[in-house]
């Protein structure tokens, strides 16, 4: 218990005070955790509700609402939702008219890390936190529900085995010209690549890549369908999910993520007033926990939490990603005027 030993040895003589001092400095028992989280319950029966803000898709949002309130019937979520931009209008005019309705938000790391900066989210450590990599959150702020890791996606009738790419300077050969495919709004994609290549080292590898003749075109799901038509052979910047979910309804589409691939996070937190502050615990919680990232990874997202890393990294060709600087959100509008600039759209 100590770092030196007592020169009367007087612990050994008196094992009474030894197990008084175990106690004492124990600083969280089982008990005491048991104690907690039958607070936690019975203070969310109290409250009845909790008010959600999210920019996750409906289908996932009713998935884990449907489960979480089979699991504490006595505590109904309100959820509202929005896209991230406008989720995040929405909480700062509720700040600036110092009214706040939502009790837990869950969004992109960006914006999370924009809200932590502005003191909107509460402090809380859920007991799911050792779960998860250091990397993929801001201890006791927010925590990463999951992750877009960006793929390259293609059509295997229009590009044979020997031909698929697999680092991102394969994108540079000749034989792609005029044939791919980018959506030139993914910030987020571009501050990732520049943040694994080095800045000056990705900005010359954006230069070359608008060489290439890319055609552009924006949202997820139509740049998948455009690769399965046919109408272009490589897709270069997309979620692999909206790859897997149209591969799974029989689209020819496949996807290969260069490693490392860069990865958005989508993170969950408290607010720093809740109104609901046990509800709202007790949400975070599940959304964090096996039962409800099990229902995320039977939706095809990606995971942050230990276990299912590991599954996924086995499952999807050997993933590696790495979570994009959420610090990168503060240079949203510089790397959008760069890539506006290099990609001319």
């Amino acid at each position: 218990m100590f770092a030196t030993p007592c020169p009367f040895n007087f612990m050994s003589r008196c094992p009474w005070i030894s197990i008084a001092l175990f106690l004492m400095l124990t600083p969280f028992s089982q008990s005491a955790a048991a104690a907690t989280r039958d607070q936690l319950i019975e203070g969310a029966k109290k409250e009845g509700e909790i008010v959600l803000y999210a920019s996750m898709n409906v289908e996932e949002a009713n998935a884990m609402i449907a489960r979480f309130q089979a699991k504490y019937p006595f505590v109904k979520v309100k959820f509202n939702r929005a896209g991230n931009e406008k989720l995040l209008t929405k909480l700062f005019a509720e700040a600036r008219a110092k009214g706040s309705f939502a009790d837990a938000i869950q969004t992109l790391g960006f914006s999370m890390y924009t809200l932590r900066k502005k003191q909107m989210l509460g402090h809380y450590l859920s007991p799911e936190n050792s779960f998860y990599p250091r990397e993929f959150k801001d201890e006791g702020y927010w925590t990463t529900v999951y992750t877009n890791p960006y793929a390259t996606a293609y059509n295997p009738k229009l590009v044979g085995k020997d031909h698929v790419p697999r680092g991102y300077d394969d994108l540079l050969k000749p034989m792609w010209q005029g044939k791919m495919l980018l959506e030139p709004t993914k910030v987020d994609w571009f501050a990732g690549v520049l943040q694994i290549m080095g800045k000056e080292k990705g900005l010359g590898y954006m230069r070359d890549l608008a060489k290439q003749d890319l055609m552009h075109r924006t949202g997820h799901e139509l740049l998948a369908q455009l690769i399965a038509a046919g109408e272009a052979s490589i897709d270069v910047n997309i979620p692999a999910p909206s790859v897997d979910r149209l591969k799974r309804r029989g689209a020819p589409i496949e996807w290969v993520a260069f490693p490392p691939a860069p990865a958005t996070m989508v993170a969950i937190g408290i607010t720093s007033q809740p109104q609901h502050p046990n509800a709202a615990r007790l949400y975070v919680d599940f959304a964090l926990s096996n039962e409800g990232q099990k229902i995320l990874a039977d939706m095809g997202r990606y995971l942050a939490r230990s276990e299912f890393m590991k599954d996924q990294a086995a499952k999807a060709k050997g993933l590696q990603i790495v979570p994009v600087n959420p610090e990168s959100g503060e240079h949203l509008e510089e790397y959008t005027k760069t890539m506006r600039n290099i990609f001319g759209h």
